[in-house]
């Protein structure tokens, strides 16, 4: 097979690092990649909202799939541009993407279908959401209603800075067009989990648990980010629970999907909070999570070629997916400042001088004059498998003290 991975994130290189271990894969391209997506695939200079030209491409250069790594092309209609010309895409349409592009329209969906989630309700102006908002109760949680590259989500601790929150996404427009419509919802207190699941439309196939750790610093401490590291499986998303999950969650959601006349083919991702009244979803995401495909993948037991092309195809029934009795942790090498302002085009020492047995996908680095820099907030995810918590850990971490530039700094807690 020929294909064609659409982003250039550390996602997108674990993607297509375990792609290229596949027998059945011909030739890997990436558009845009990055530095070091370039050592394993053709980059292709096409970005990732482009989707006319990306189309083009894979018609012109006779990709067998494409694989869409990124949410906002997902939610432009890449995959519906795509299946209009016969080409075979990894990757929900434009009417299934809405699960993560829009939040009121997730939430609407979810108490449609008797989905477990946090009591909520949609404002579209700021005097009828001030005025509401304390039947809540505090914190709160307030999100604008569309993509807003990871930061639309705000916890407010009290009314004065909830009311703030909804002047600057309502009033102030900070987030723009994504901001036309917030979603104000109940706090849910307990431990996050993310379930991702290979969809064909008609069937799904879970994935094995994860937890990423979003807050920048140890013991949860600091602003939320994209995610400063994840691991693999989660010790307490027990059999029991998985089981709730699936009868109340996944299968209620798949039902759902079917329902609205919504073929959804690729990664469908529950981000889950395990409360003491049970499991309940935080939102649904339509791609492969990051930092979790970073520890997801190095488990998968199966040709993801293979896997990803079945569900492209509606054909997941045909396809072995195994995962390995293996822990995998992986961690966020940040940029000093992050998830606020940093310096960009500091040179990283070190990268070579890691162990062949742990993985570095490049998040945001760019090559200049000779030398590998930071581009980025999250600069670089460090991966590892072991059989013990205490041996992946002591790895990792081990290796990661070869690795630096001024200011980097990561968590040292991850999967402890």
């Amino acid at each position: 097979m020929r294909i064609l991975v659409v982003g250039g994130g550390a996602r997108e290189h674990a993607i297509i690092a375990k792609l290229n271990e596949s027998a059945s894969v011909q030739k890997l391209f990436c558009a845009p990649g990055n530095v070091g997506i370039a050592n394993i695939a053709e980059l292709v200079n096409i970005g990732v909202e482009n989707i006319t030209a990306l189309a083009d491409w894979a018609q012109k250069n006779a990709v067998d799939l494409t694989v869409v790594g990124p949410e906002v092309p997902l939610s432009l209609g890449i995959a519906d541009e795509f299946i209009r010309r016969g080409l075979k895409i990894f990757g929900p349409n434009q009417k299934g993407a809405q699960l993560e592009s829009s939040k009121a329209f997730s939430k609407n969906f979810m108490k449609k279908y008797r989905i477990p989630t946090a009591r909520y309700e949609t404002f579209s102006d700021y005097e009828t959401a001030s005025a509401q908002i304390n039947q809540f109760g505090f914190p709160v949680v307030i999100k604008a209603d569309g993509l807003a590259a990871g930061k639309g989500v705000i916890i407010a601790e009290d009314l004065d800075s909830a009311q703030a929150a909804l002047k600057e996404i309502l009033t102030d427009k900070v987030f723009g067009v994504a901001g036309n419509l917030v979603v104000v919802e109940e706090f849910l207190v307990g431990r996050e989990v993310s379930l991702l699941a290979f969809c064909d439309g008609k069937s799904v196939r879970l994935m094995d648990s994860a937890r990423d750790y979003k807050r920048a610093f140890d013991n949860d401490c600091g602003l939320n980010t994209g995610g400063m590291g994840a691991i693999s499986p989660v010790p307490d998303f027990t059999a029991e629970i998985r089981k709730v999950v699936e009868t109340e969650i996944v299968a209620r959601t798949l039902g759902g999907l079917i329902a609205e006349d919504i073929d959804y083919r690729g990664v469908l991702y529950f981000g889950l909070m395990l409360t003491k009244a049970g499991p309940k979803v935080l939102e649904y995401n339509c791609r492969f999570g990051d930092p979790e495909t970073e520890v997801l993948l190095p488990r998968l037991d199966g040709d993801l070629a293979k896997i990803m092309l079945a569900a492209a195809e509606g054909n997941l029934e045909e396809v072995v997916i195994g995962w390995k009795n293996m822990i995998a942790v992986c961690v966020v090498l940040a940029s000093g400042g992050y998830p606020g302002s940093f310096e960009k085009g500091l040179a990283i020492n070190g990268l070579d001088n890691v162990a062949n047995d742990v993985q570095i996908f490049h998040a945001s680095t760019r090559e200049i004059d000779g030398r590998i820099t930071n581009n980025g907030g999250r600069v670089l995810v460090v991966s590892a498998v072991g059989a013990t918590n205490t041996a992946v850990r002591g790895k990792i971490y081990r290796e990661i003290s070869k690795i630096s530039w001024p200011g980097m700094f990561y968590r040292s807690d991850i999967g402890a």
